[in-house]
Order: C-alpha cells, then structure tokens, then sequence
C-alpha cells in the first residue's frame, strides 16, 4: 500500500471541499492559474484590477526578469511580484500576532510567463502559513484572505 495515499486523499477532499479546480491546486499550498491568449502586461493589469477590487492593495511590483539582469547578468522569463495588502485583514493580524506580521500582512501574488507565451498566476495559499500560530483567530483571519485570494484567482 502507497504510505502518501491517505495524504492524497485528505487534500482530494480539501480541494473538493473548499470548491477548487484540482488542475488549479499544486501541492496543497498554491492556487494556480494559466491564462491562454492574453499577454503578460494584460494579466497583470487583469490580476491588479480583480485585487483592487476585492480590497487588496498593491504595496509593491517586482521585476524579477529586471532584477536578475541588472544584479547578476542573467536572463530569465517575464516574472512579477505583485507585492499586495488588505489593511482590513493586515490590522486584525498585527492585532492578533504582532510577531508573525510577514504571514498575511503581504501577499505576494506571481505573474509569469511559461512555455508558449502562455502566463501563469499564482500565489501561496495564506492558510498553509499559519500552521505555526496556535490561534484561532489568526487562522480564522487566513481562511477570509484565502477566500478572497481564490475569487481572485477564479475571476482570471
């Protein structure tokens, strides 16, 4: 008997569970999505607008592909950080944890361009990072910014 399958079957539920496209889902800690027929520029600009949207706010863009270049003279694919923020959310964590503020007071959403001009989306799922806080209320505050992340991430 395989000794993950138990493990494979719990996050076959979870995914069935929390309503997600398994396709969408790598390894239980990610919401992914690939996007066909719109440009890199044009996902980024889609995935700003559907965060704005949803309250996040955009703290900071990262060039990866321009940073690599610049710093150590490599070339790589186009890939952002949106570097994003719910004050709502962020407040109600540093109420909670003021330790543990790196954990959900910045999201940090990738954009990237993969094989085929094709972009790809993602983010990690907040919940899978606050195993380590033993409170409930943090967890609770992670579940309402994963619920948020995923309308994100399915509006694509």
């Amino acid at each position: 008997m395989n000794k993950y399958k138990p493990l494979i079957m719990i996050c076959a539920m979870v995914v069935v569970l929390l309503g997600l496209n398994p396709s969408s889902v790598q390894a239980g800690i990610t919401f992914d999505k690939t996007l066909y027929g719109t440009t890199f520029d044009d996902a980024i600009s889609q995935v700003t607008d559907l965060l704005s949207e949803k309250g996040f706010h955009l703290v900071a863009t990262i060039d990866v592909q321009k940073t690599m270049k610049e710093t150590i003279d490599k070339e790589m694919h186009p890939y952002t950080i949106l570097q994003v923020s719910s004050p709502r959310h962020a407040f109600q964590a540093l109420s909670l944890e003021n330790k543990v503020g790196s954990i959900l007071v910045y999201i940090n959403i990738v954009v990237q361009e993969t094989a085929h001009s094709q972009v790809e989306v993602s983010t990690i799922d907040p919940v899978s990072l606050v195993h380590a806080v033993q409170n409930p209320q943090f967890a609770d505050v992670a579940q309402e910014i994963r619920q948020l992340i995923r309308e994100v991430i399915n509006g694509l």
